[in-house]
């Protein structure tokens, strides 16, 4: 069970849900979350400070004599902007007011290579109300910004990263398969294993998360009328790229930031699954032109391209497959996508969202708009009421299990390929994910925090819960 990751301190094991309890209102803690949290793919190097964040050389204090603008120059500085909510009108949850920001968040790597949170502003435009908060302010006003930050990340990861760019894709992608690839096809049979209980989960989605009494809708601050705005405009903002781990790693400039265990963990998975892929592929397609020739698989791209991301030729998705090396690229994607992507964003939830005030769904009193005006009442009277936070709990706590008939990445009970070199492909394709993960646990012996979401043993072949 995702709740029973465990933490070593002081050769003390506890369940990494009582860590987050104990170390929430620490700045390492609050920086460590953004790499290898639930929502590890909205942070990225930041060398010029957008116009609508004007924190200057004077607010910051840097370590060393050094100062904000060297630290930019140097690359030491790291942001996550969530523009994604600006003007999203935050619900009502029985008959009172929430409160949703779309705030800007500055980290600093310090010395020892620990990120650390520099600057907070909670709303995008800038004013003499919307205060940039600092660590050096006093206790409750820094952190009731990291507060309300917490509480849109849970928002953006929910909507964004983990429902729309996981759930809502896999489903095109498992759609679109079924809809116009026989069982013959190579990459149905390459895909299938990955699309096990995609339609059915997310059916219970529509109708417990985000239908018209689902508990996203009704106990969440962008449930009401901003939820589907919120998935909306984050469709919008999808392109092919982001959704393939090393074009998106190099494009947030995340390639040397020490300690990003979801990158290495990630970056190695999709090297092994591309391989694999590879192999499969060109095994069945020996040109590019037997490729171009395949009416079916051009006709499935096609229905993705035009019902998954609605015709939009600027997200870079393929409309059609010119070259071998475009359709291993897309099946490796839709692989990771299904499996990899999903585990990193669903699997913590509870580990980090079990212990409410670290990941709130929803605040029920407006930000500070003035420093020195918050205090502990005030931030207690902010965090949402006791019936409204079980039932963020339970959700978690469910979409965290691993169910019981649980298919871990590269296993595969029904034999789909007939052929031996692809049965012996997926057979060293298993051999690597198995070696993968020993060094994985390895690594995590000597962590505090181990890291195990992109272990091959807790990834699901499919989105199936």
């Amino acid at each position: 069970m995702a709740a029973a990751h465990l933490v070593k301190e002081k050769l003390i094991t506890v369940l990494l849900s009582d860590y987050v309890q104990e170390h929430w209102k620490e700045d390492e803690f609050f920086a460590y979350q953004f790499l290898n949290g639930v929502h590890p793919t909205l942070i990225r190097r930041c060398k010029t400070l957008p116009k609508n964040f004007p924190v200057t050389d004077d607010m910051i204090s840097i370590p060393d004599g050094s100062n904000l603008s060297q630290e930019l120059k140097q690359g030491n500085i790291y942001m996550c902007d969530y523009k994604n909510l600006d003007g999203m009108p935050a619900n009502i949850i029985q008959g009172v007011q929430q409160y949703l920001m779309a705030p800007l968040v500055l980290f600093h790597k310090r010395p020892n290579d620990k990120l650390m949170p520099i600057a907070i502003q909670l709303k995008q435009t800038p004013a003499e109300d919307n205060p940039i908060f600092l660590p050096s302010d006093s206790t409750y006003d820094w952190l009731t910004a990291k507060i309300f930050v917490r509480s849109a990340d849970f928002t953006e990861h929910q909507l964004n990263a983990h429902l729309l760019r996981t759930h809502l894709l896999a489903e095109a992608f498992s759609v679109s398969l079924l809809r116009n690839l026989p069982m013959v096809h190579p990459i149905y049979k390459l895909l299938i294993p990955h699309t096990r209980y995609t339609l059915q989960i997310n059916e219970l989605a529509r109708q417990r998360l985000i239908g018209p009494t689902g508990v996203l809708t009704m106990f969440t601050a962008s449930g009401g009328d901003s939820l589907m705005k919120i998935v909306a405009k984050s469709l919008s903002s999808i392109t092919y790229s982001s959704l393939c781990l090393p074009d998106d790693i190099a494009a947030r400039d995340m390639q040397d930031v020490p300690n990003f265990y979801y990158r290495d963990d990630g970056l190695q998975l999709w090297n092994i699954i591309f391989k694999y892929v590879q192999g499969v592929i060109q095994f069945y397609y020996k040109s590019d032109d037997e490729v171009r020739r395949d009416s079916e698989l051009q006709t499935w791209i096609g229905d993705i391209f035009e019902h998954g991301f609605l015709s939009q030729p600027q997200t870079g998705i393929p409309q059609s497959f010119t070259t071998v090396s475009e359709l291993i690229k897309f099946a490796t994607m839709v692989m990771f996508t299904s499996s990899c992507q999903h585990a990193a964003l669903n699997t913590g939830q509870y580990d980090y969202g079990g212990w409410m005030p670290n990941t709130p769904a929803t605040l029920q009193r407006p930000p500070p708009t003035k420093k020195g005006t918050t205090s502990e009442a005030t931030m207690l009277q902010t965090l949402p009421v006791i019936n409204v936070t079980a039932q963020g709990m339970a959700t978690v706590w469910l979409l965290s299990r691993q169910s019981s008939d649980f298919v871990s990445l590269g296993q595969y009970s029904e034999d789909h390929f007939t052929e031996n070199t692809p049965r012996q492909l997926q057979k060293d394709f298993k051999v690597e994910l198995d070696m993968l993960s020993i060094a994985i646990n390895n690594r995590n012996k000597g962590l505090e925090i181990p890291y195990t979401y992109l272990d091959p043993n807790n990834v699901e072949n499919s989105v199936a819960i």
